[in-house]
Parts: structure tokens; C-alpha cells; sequence
């Protein structure tokens, strides 16, 4: 029994120096989540602390979280910090609640490396929250200026797949007319203000919504799994997610009219060529647990690219151990070069989650994402191609 301990404890050790070696390759590029639905998660100071050991730079909340926000004090780990969706309302209709706002959740932690705020995640359009997200927006945005944090804290919002009316190929991909409303004004926003929109990007979901058209190599990023799309080749889905969001973006932005940035709460002028130039953040992950017994929550627009025709795949099920290994590890290969659309420049990517949480709603699946376990030890470990 003790040569077996003394066997798993080495090779927990290897997988964790392998962990940190390719976390500190990417240094400053992937960051992860730290979400807290769970009922046996390390807390906050621990939590932080294991970003440092493994040269982890950059977290992302979901909402405001006071002891995380003292424990990130002096760390200068980067933060992407949400809005409560709670909160959404009241910060669009009255500026001065934005003004408490910033006051109580940036303000009062001047060690904290605040670097985005994230007002909105993946708010439906057409839900009662919908027209609340770009007047929130504007008014966190002008808060913040006030408060002297403008040239170091972005405001922007996260955006799903499903607000496109067709992914693939890429080139094609468009908004859905019946939300011009909701992303045009959010577009113009962050390109008169400089910030990245923030895209969920998830290969998992996308396969699990089509697994008829897309391939799980594919969807994995394996290499020499790449496919033609509209004359173009693509090596993988993230790629694809990537750049469909990019192309419909252009598109909206080509056709608007710069805002005025009084409107804004000013701000320095923008280059009139921003539309291809509109910076993006990435969160994406992979499910290692709990099946695929359920469709996707998210994005149910079907691949089908008008030169595919494949049969029906039987490659079993994308939520495995082996699979969200080989997911991360080649994800963190490729965020590192440009795509298609975008060559040369590396992604700003968060990796979902950094810890399994059994609370968190819906299929099995949703609540195996973490790539930690609770103790602290890596859930598999992690390589470059």
C-alpha cells in the first residue's frame, strides 16, 4: 500500500510540473474562471495562492466577490470581473448606482489589477435584462473615468454563438437580424472605446448541438483535423467559433456610423479602419465528466457549412477525462498563433473552470469543467504538442 501511495503522489507531482511548465509558456495569454458554485471548493486566499504556484496571471469572476478581491490584493494577477445580473438593472437606469458600484467593488481595492469589467454574461436579447446591457454598459464605462481607472479597466460584455444566424464558413457568418438592435450599439461602444468584446468560444457545445457534421477530432483541435470552409482552411473549431464571430462583427461595424464620444463619456478617438481591428477576450473550456445525456444550453445553429455531408459519427461521448486533456493541451498550443482571419496574434483566452462545481445547474456535464482538483492538484496533466 505504501509503494502505491508513494506511486500516485510521484506521478500527481510530475503532472503538476507539467502543469506549471505549460501555464508559464502561455504566460499572459490563459488565464481561468474561479467560480465558487461548489460545496467542497479551497477558499479564496488558497485559491489565489495555487494561481501563483502555478503562474496563473489572470482570473475572471463572475460578479464581485470581497474576499476574493482582498486575497487578489498586491498579487498583480489580472482580473475579469462581472456584473451581477441582479445589478444589471438598476446600474443602466441610474448612473449613480454605477458610481457606488465602481466605488464599492474597484475603489475599495486599489492592490487589485482590475482589467475588464464584464457587464452582462450572455444575456438573451430578448430576455427582461436585454435592453439593460448597453445602458449599464455606458454608465459602469463613465464610473469608471470618473474615477481616474479609464486607461486601465475595459468595459465590455460576453457574447454567445447563438446571436449568429450561421457560423460556417466563417466568411458568411452574420447577427441575427432580430438582435441588431441589441449587439450593433454594444459593437460601436467597444470600438469607440477601444475595449475587446469578449466571445464564448466552446467547441464543446457546438459538437454536442451537431455531432452529425462535426468531426470530435475536430472539436478536440487535434492536429491534421483541419477542413476547407468557404476556400479557406481551418485547422480547428476554435477557429472557426473565432472567426465567424469576427466576420459577423466586421460586418455590423462596417456599416454603422462612429458614435459620438460625448456620448461615450469621451475618450480618444478611434482609427477610422477599427471595424477589422476590434480586439477580442476568450473563455472556452470542455467538460471531463457526466456525459452527454442532454443537448448543449448554448448555440443550437447547426454546423453545416454547404460543403460537408458526412454520416452520423459514432465517436461516443466528448465529456471524458482523456478528452478535456487533450482539449486544454492542444488549446494551449493553439491560442498561442493567429487564425485564418487574425494571423499572427495570439488569444487572450480564459480557460472554464478552474474548479468542478457540483452546484451549478443543468446536465451532469455542466459540473465537471474545473482542470484543478479541490486539493489543489491538477486534474490531468497538461502538455505542448
Amino acid at each position: 500500500m505504501a509503494a502505491t501511495d508513494n506511486h500516485f503522489k510521484l506521478t500527481m507531482l510530475v503532472f503538476g510540473l507539467l502543469f506549471v511548465t505549460s501555464l508559464h509558456l502561455t504566460a499572459g495569454q490563459v488565464g481561468t474562471f474561479f467560480g465558487r458554485l461548489g460545496t467542497n471548493l479551497p477558499g479564496p486566499a488558497a485559491t489565489v495562492s495555487l494561481y501563483q504556484q502555478n503562474n496563473i496571471r489572470r482570473m475572471r469572476l463572475f460578479d464581485p466577490h470581497a474576499p476574493t478581491l482582498r486575497a487578489l490584493g498586491g498579487t498583480n494577477t489580472r482580473l475579469m470581473m462581472g456584473v451581477s445580473h441582479s445589478d444589471l438593472r438598476d446600474l443602466a437606469n441610474c448612473p449613480q448606482a454605477a458610481t457606488a458600484w465602481v466605488r464599492r467593488n474597484i475603489l475599495r481595492f486599489p492592490n487589485v489589477t482590475f482589467r475588464y469589467v464584464i457587464v452582462g454574461n450572455e444575456i438573451d436579447p430578448n430576455s427582461e435584462l436585454g435592453p439593460f446591457v448597453f445602458p449599464a454598459m455606458q454608465n459602469v464605462y463613465r464610473a469608471i473615468r470618473a474615477a481616474g481607472q479609464g486607461g486601465r479597466i475595459q468595459v465590455s460584455t460576453s457574447i454567445q454563438i447563438n446571436l449568429l444566424s450561421r457560423w460556417s464558413p466563417p466568411q458568411a457568418a452574420e447577427f441575427k437580424c432580430s438582435v441588431n438592435w441589441f449587439i450593433r450599439p454594444i459593437l460601436e461602444f467597444m470600438r469607440d472605446t477601444g475595449a475587446s468584446v469578449h466571445l464564448n468560444v466552446f467547441p464543446f457545445y457546438a459538437y454536442l448541438n451537431d455531432r452529425r457534421n462535426i468531426n470530435l477530432s475536430f472539436a478536440l483541435l487535434q492536429p491534421n483535423s483541419g477542413v476547407v470552409l468557404g476556400g479557406v482552411y481551418y485547422d480547428n473549431l476554435f477557429y472557426v467559433i473565432h472567426d465567424a464571430f469576427i466576420a459577423a462583427m466586421t460586418k455590423i461595424l462596417a456599416a454603422a456610423s462612429p458614435l459620438s464620444l460625448q456620448q461615450q463619456g469621451g475618450g480618444p478617438q478611434q482609427k477610422p479602419d477599427m471595424p477589422t481591428g476590434l480586439e477580442s477576450t476568450i473563455s472556452t473550456g470542455i467538460s471531463s465528466g457526466g456525459g452527454n445525456a442532454a443537448p448543449a444550453p448554448q448555440g443550437s445553429i447547426p454546423f453545416d457549412d454547404g460543403e460537408r455531408n458526412t454520416t452520423a459519427l459514432s465517436d461516443g461521448p466528448i465529456s471524458t477525462l482523456n478528452n478535456a486533456r487533450t482539449y486544454i493541451n492542444n488549446l494551449m498550443r493553439v491560442v498561442r498563433t493567429g487564425t485564418p482571419m487574425r494571423p499572427g496574434r495570439p488569444m487572450q483566452t480564459y480557460i472554464f473552470a478552474m474548479f468542478d462545481e457540483n452546484l451549478r445547474p443543468g446536465p451532469e456535464y455542466e459540473r465537471h469543467f474545473g482542470i484543478f482538483l479541490p486539493n489543489g492538484q491538477p486534474k490531468f496533466p497538461f502538455r505542448f504538442q
